[in-house]
């Protein structure tokens, strides 16, 4: 809307004067036209080596600009980077910071890399994609066929729901990357589990996981993504990548699945 893009181009104003700023990339609502009329400006503040040291090693990796400054509640809401953020954003970023840039415009920039490096963040080759099927697929296994199993015959309530959120969580995070679809975050899950393409029976499954936690529920969902995704994933290969991916990954340098 054009009160939000009035006050982007006088953030971009404000920003382009400091001679650490390298780019602005405007995220979220606005950079894909989906705003709506109160809502804020989302970017991403791209600054040198040297600025992004300083201000990372006082822990200030986010703020909020111009508040109030532009139109009724208006606020510019800064997430900082330099271009060694983006760099290991596009190797390794979780599919939160994935997810964040898809969709986003360069709105400033002093670097001919940077909207290259925009672009190639929220971007996964097939082989990605397929690994990250398997991964879930392992956590789906492990915590709905092992961990909930375990929770309701010993009768402990916390690992019940320890387990049936993690089950439902892979479940899902399995069929968004079946699709080729970033998880932009918890809160949006439970919408896009009925977005994506999925069989009969999958949504129905995941939501009496949700609803009600148990060995059938749980049973119910594993069977339904097995025949769907699961069909050449043994149980004993799931074991292996589920060791791999969570209690390894203080060895490999890497992240838990569900953090992927």
């Amino acid at each position: 809307m054009k009160h939000q893009q009035r006050a982007l181009d006088a953030y971009v104003e404000q920003v382009a004067a400091d001679p650490d700023a390298v780019g602005v990339v405007v995220i979220g609502s606005v950079a894909r036209g989906t705003e709506r009329e109160d809502s804020d400006v989302d970017v991403y503040l791209v600054v040198t080596a040297e600025a992004f040291a300083a201000s990372t090693a006082e822990d200030r990796w986010a703020w909020v600009d111009r508040y109030g400054l532009d139109y009724p509640g208006s606020y510019i809401d800064v997430k900082l980077a330099d271009l060694d953020y983006l760099r290991t954003a596009v190797d390794r970023a979780d599919d939160p910071t994935r997810a964040s840039f898809a969709g986003a415009r360069v709105v400033f920039s002093r670097s001919d890399e940077l909207a290259s490096l925009v672009e190639r963040i929220s971007t996964l080759d097939d082989g990605a994609w397929a690994g990250r099927v398997r991964s879930h697929l392992a956590q789906a296994h492990l915590y709905g066929g092992y961990f909930l199993r375990q929770a309701e015959e010993h009768g402990d309530p916390f690992l019940l729901q320890h387990a049936a959120v993690h089950l439902t969580l892979a479940a899902a995070r399995a069929a968004l990357a079946s699709a080729h679809r970033l998880m932009p975050g918890p809160k949006y899950i439970h919408r896009l589990v009925r977005e994506i393409p999925s069989p009969d029976g999958f949504v129905a499954a995941w939501d009496a996981v949700v609803a009600g936690p148990s060995i059938a529920t749980a049973n119910a969902l594993i069977a339904v993504l097995d025949d769907w995704l699961g069909r050449d994933q043994t149980r004993d290969e799931s074991l292996s990548v589920f060791i791999r991916d969570n209690e390894l990954a203080w060895l490999r340098g890497t992240i838990p699945a569900e953090y992927f």
